[in-house]
């Protein structure tokens, strides 16, 4: 069977928008799926995401998403999960967004290198900013439930939005674009929610009215 190549830029935009704001949600699972993806030839990635289908690639980051998908369940180690992992999720959507657009842009590739590294470096940061402060907020509440949903959400979400950008680029543009404004909305109003709480926590204080 063939693999599925990338056909214009608006399907190698969309893969580069989804492995940006994937990397803020799932790092290791977006790598991991792309390089299986085209590893099994599935999809025929662009020449510069091929690397991610090596093996030692696919291994790493193999290992790093059972690391994650066992972190992600724990509530407080999933803050600190999310905390370190501030200062890696940003630069890496960024890095993997330019590689998916490496070489779409002829002689002007340093220019749109730059924008597409801002681009998917702000969506990694939007992505990240909205799991991290939901989580967070989930984590004042002693019940699991709520936490282990979430997190299994996002686990759902990173490869559904691989696949839209790959098989359907106009909807998953739709999808998100309402990610984004929703990721913006729960960072805006949990972060306040979140240190409200925290602060009446330290004091000794009861929950939150």
């Amino acid at each position: 069977m063939d693999a599925a190549a990338p056909q214009n830029l608006a399907q190698l935009a969309a893969l580069a928008a989804a492995l940006g704001y994937s990397s803020g949600l799932r790092l290791y699972a977006a790598v991991f799926l792309t390089g299986l993806a085209g590893w099994l030839q599935w999809v025929t990635l662009p020449p510069g995401l091929q690397v991610l289908q090596q093996p030692l690639v696919l291994g790493a980051a193999g290992a790093m998403v059972v690391v994650e998908f066992v972190t992600d369940k724990v509530p407080a180690l999933d803050s600190l999960w999310d905390a370190v992992h501030t200062f890696i999720r940003i630069p890496a959507g960024a890095a993997l967004a330019t590689a998916a657009m490496a070489g779409a842009f002829g002689g002007d590739a340093l220019t749109w290198g730059t924008v597409t590294a801002l681009l998917g470096g702000t969506l990694a940061a939007t992505a990240h900013a909205g799991k991290a402060t939901t989580r967070a907020a989930v984590n004042t509440s002693p019940e699991p439930f709520s936490n282990l949903a979430l997190s299994l959400a996002g686990d759902a979400a990173v490869p559904g939005l691989l696949w839209l950008s790959w098989t359907h680029p106009v909807v998953f543009f739709a999808v998100l674009a309402v990610g984004v404004a929703v990721a913006l909305a729960v960072t805006v109003t949990l972060w306040r929610f979140v240190r409200r709480r925290w602060r009446r926590l330290r004091r000794g204080a009861g929950p939150a009215a």
